[in-house]
């Protein structure tokens, strides 16, 4: 394993276990999330470097696009959940209430 997938392996799983472990505030894994996919487009970007292929060379862009989004979608969940319940805690948050 190389050292540059061993480090993007690294930071996506730290990514992953910060997701899965820190699940207090809707902020903290919107956060990890970003880590998740900033660790993916650069080893999307990456991979697409060494293969030297034209035809996989959109991609890290789709990514981006795709996390930027993702992005703006997790932002107004936060000032929506914000604004109806006070707090942006996950726990405060019930699935069965409107």
């Amino acid at each position: 394993m190389t050292p540059t997938l061993f480090t993007l392996s690294l930071c996506f799983t730290l990514a992953l276990t910060g997701l899965s472990f820190h699940r207090t505030h809707l902020l903290s894994a919107l956060l990890c999330l970003e880590g998740m996919m900033l660790s993916l487009y650069l080893a999307l970007s990456l991979w697409t470097l060494q293969l030297d292929s034209p035809a996989f060379s959109l991609s890290p862009m789709l990514l981006l696009a795709f996390s930027a989004c993702e992005a703006g979608i997790g932002l107004a969940l936060l000032v929506a959940t914000s604004r109806t319940h006070g707090t942006d805690r996950l726990q405060a948050m019930n699935i069965l209430q409107c």
